[in-house]
This record gives C-alpha cells, sequence and structure tokens, in this order.
C-alpha cells in the first residue's frame, strides 16, 4: 500500500518546499459517493484546555489542563463554536472528564442554534432510560441532540464503573440497546424485548421526540464495524493514513449495504491552521518543543494496555511513541501531507493533526470529502482561539475551493462567508 507521494518528499520523510495537497491520490479506487457539502464539528474540552497537548483517555493517565473547565469557559467555547459556524460540538465520555450529558445540558440556554454531539456508553445506561434522556433532551433544547456511541475500549475503565463485560459484549449489547431505544423513538405502541443482553416489558415513552437523534459510531474491529453497519446514521474513523481511512470505510460501507443501509461517514482530527504554512509547522514545534519525554514514555505504557483496536492503529503511526526525538523536529512525525501524529504521543483516541496554512488545510478536509467524509469532528489547542483560526481561515478556504460548509452561506465577490444565523 503506497504511504507517500516520494515526488513530494526527501529520503528522510520531510516534504520539500510545502506540500500540493491536490495531489494527494488514493492508492485504491475510491466508489463511495462523494458529498456535496461538508460539515464542521467542534470538540467541547471538558477535561480543560491547555496551549499545549492535554493527554488521557484509552489508558493514558488523566491530565487536567490549565484551563480549568468552569462553567463560565466552557460557555465561551460553545458560544464560539456557534459563532464560527459549527454544527455541534463533540462532548467526551470517561473517567478523565466531566459527565456528557449535565455538562452540555448546563450550556443550552447560552447558545441557540450548536448541536451538542454527546458521547455516552451503551452498558452503563439502561437503553429505556438512554431513550428518555434523549427525548427529553431533545424537547427541551429544540432538537439540537447528537449521540456519539463509545462502547468503552478498556475492561479496567468499565470494570469501574461497575460493567464487568468483555469488549465484544459491549458490542453486541449496543447492538441490541441502540435497536431498542430506535423502537422506543420511533413506535406508539409498548415494546417487549428479549435479548442475550437487554430484556424489557412494556417499554414506551410518554411522547416520542418529534426529531429522532442522529446516531454517530466508530469502532475499527470487525464487532465495531458490524455494530455500526447494523445501527449507525454516521460512522466515524480517527485520522489514519488516507489509504488506511479509505480501506475501512469501503468495508464499513459493503457491511452497511448487506443490511441494506447506506451511511454518512465523518473523520475526528485535531487542527493548526494558518495564514502560512511556516507559521503552523512553527505552532506544532512549539506544542512539540513542550513534551517531556518522560510524559511520553508514561502515555504510551498506557495506551499499550488500550484493547481498542483503532488506538492500536493510531499509536503504530508514531511508532507507540519511538518516533519523538526530544528537541527534533517535529515535521518528522508528518506521515501523509499535512497530517501530524505528534498528538497522539500523550492523548489516548484522535492523535492525528491537519497542520498548514488555511489553503492546505481546506485541500486535505477537501481530499477526505472526496473519498466519502462529510462530518469533519475537528479540536486544537486552545480550543477557544483555534475555534476562530478555523472559523475566519480555513472556512473561507474551503469556500474559495467551491466546497459548500454547513451553517455558512456562500460569499458574494470577495466578501467572506456570511454566518447562517438561523
Amino acid at each position: 500500500m503506497k504511504r507517500t507521494d516520494c515526488s513530494v518528499c526527501s529520503d528522510h520523510g520531510e516534504w520539500i518546499g510545502g506540500f500540493d495537497t491536490d495531489r494527494l491520490v488514493y492508492s485504491m479506487a475510491m466508489t463511495l459517493p462523494t458529498p456535496s457539502d461538508v460539515t464542521l464539528h467542534w470538540f467541547l474540552p471538558t477535561n480543560g484546555d491547555s496551549r499545549g497537548i492535554v493527554g488521557g483517555g484509552h489508558g493514558a493517565d488523566a491530565q487536567l489542563g490549565d484551563r480549568f473547565p468552569d462553567l463560565r469557559y466552557l460557555t465561551q467555547l460553545a458560544q464560539a463554536a456557534e459563532y464560527n459556524g459549527f454544527e455541534s460540538v463533540l462532548t467526551p465520555t470517561g473517567r478523565w472528564c466531566q459527565d456528557a450529558w449535565l455538562a452540555t445540558a448546563a450550556l443550552l440556554g447560552a447558545t441557540e442554534r450548536l448541536k451538542f454531539l454527546v458521547a455516552y456508553r451503551p452498558s452503563l445506561v439502561p437503553a429505556t432510560l438512554l431513550a428518555q434522556q434523549a427525548q427529553t433532551y431533545q424537547e427541551l433544547s429544540g432538537n439540537r441532540l447528537l449521540l456519539n456511541v463509545v462502547v468503552g475500549g478498556e475492561d479496567a475503565e468499565q470494570r469501574a464503573y461497575g460493567d464487568y463485560s468483555t469488549k465484544e459484549q459491549r458490542y453486541a449489547a449496543a447492538d441490541e440497546s441502540l435497536d431498542l431505544v430506535h423502537r422506543l423513538w420511533t413506535e406508539s405502541d409498548p415494546v417487549d424485548a428479549h435479548g442475550d443482553h437487554i430484556s424489557v416489558d412494556g417499554a414506551s415513552l410518554s411522547r416520542r421526540p418529534s426529531v429522532v437523534p442522529p446516531v454517530f459510531f466508530g469502532g475499527s474491529s470487525p464487532a465495531g464495524i458490524e455494530t455500526a453497519a447494523k445501527r449507525a446514521d454516521v460512522y466515524l474513523t480517527w485520522g489514519e493514513h488516507p489509504d488506511d481511512v479509505a480501506a475501512k470505510l469501503e468495508n464499513v460501507s459493503a457491511r452497511a449495504a448487506a443490511h441494506g443501509r447506506t451511511l454518512d461517514y465523518g473523520i475526528r482530527l485535531h487542527v493548526i491552521s494558518r495564514d502560512t504554512e511556516e507559521e503552523a509547522w512553527a505552532v506544532a514545534q512549539k506544542i512539540y518543543d513542550s513534551i517531556d519525554p518522560d510524559d511520553v514514555a508514561r502515555a504510551q505504557a498506557g495506551l499499550k494496555t488500550s484493547q481498542s483496536v483503532g488506538q492500536r492503529r493510531m499509536s503504530e503511526i508514531h511508532g507507540r511513541g519511538s518516533g519523538f526525538v526530544p528537541g527534533g523536529d517535529a515535521r518528522a512525525l508528518e506521515f501523509s501531507p499535512g497530517l501530524w501524529s505528534g498528538i497522539g504521543l500523550l492523548r489516548g483516541g484522535a492523535g492525528t493533526a491537519l497542520v498548514g496554512s488555511h489553503d492546505q488545510v481546506a485541500a486535505t478536509i477537501d481530499a477526505f470529502r472526496q473519498s466519502g467524509i462529510r462530518h469533519f469532528i475537528l479540536s486544537g489547542y486552545p480550543h477557544l482561539e483555534e475555534s476562530f483560526q478555523v472559523g475566519e481561515g480555513t472556512v473561507p478556504a474551503l469556500q474559495r475551493r467551491g466546497v459548500t460548509v454547513t451553517n455558512h452561506e456562500a460569499p458574494v465577490g470577495a466578501e467572506n462567508s456570511v454566518r447562517n444565523s438561523a
């Protein structure tokens, strides 16, 4: 499988004279339909924010960012995301962060249009209760809930919540849970369901949601892909090499088709977008230079214990930390033009950043769009300031490429994008 375009790189992996992302071609033939638009989402860092990497998750020790995630700061973040036209903010789940349901519910009154992509674990929430929570959320928020299903990739963390199931059992339970929840949202009669993991009699809601919350679902193992193919509305992947992303999406698409379904696709990435390529990589270098080798060793030791196939794939991109050289060149971890694995040195889960000028980042996003991806869940350190870099820099660059961006009107003449306040 082709890993790089060697016509634009030196033998030590440095991209010469910048990169032309229009030349980012996939080694494999693409068969997924190309979305006509892109939808940008942001991230709500409920474990705190910082100008450097805030680690934690998937076995890595939890860290608290320099900017404490109190209601005042989270409100600023949510309002900035709304102002910059993001569709939603992904809000994580786990021991290392605040509860996603409570944190986002506290922000509903401070926002008008912004949706909240709430991560939750089906094995920890009874299906009938989840259906009721979502219906209530939709009613109180004006239908601003999106759901991110996370089954839990580490048995140790699940056991801390009293869940002693295996990962395979959790995927099976998620399958049954999502089936029951959907029935409760869409059927008027009481529901009886008796499966291997869920059993209810006469389950019902006093009112059904007027808009069923879309389900975002990621998983790289065979069980994860099969469950997503059956139950997801949007399949999510992390930022792997474009060829690996393409192969995974083709697999998911084929499994969904076997169930008579067609999915949308999304990708979770960090972003460092600036006026020039040099400025962007200077920011990446500053982040790289702030990393403590001992922190890398501790984080990678923890991440090595993760049972998540997706986490394993992310860790392999930077050699489980072996690619980190104190005092070295951040671009040594650029594994594909404009894709940097440095975030994953300390952070579990999404560890890849888009790095480049606004035009370069927009071109990379457009290349992923042409591979079939519509939803881009982005984040950057610190999240408040970086939301404006994307909203004021990357979005106009996408529009100059003729890409329609959700919540942004098409520019008139040379004017910048006009935000849709509806």
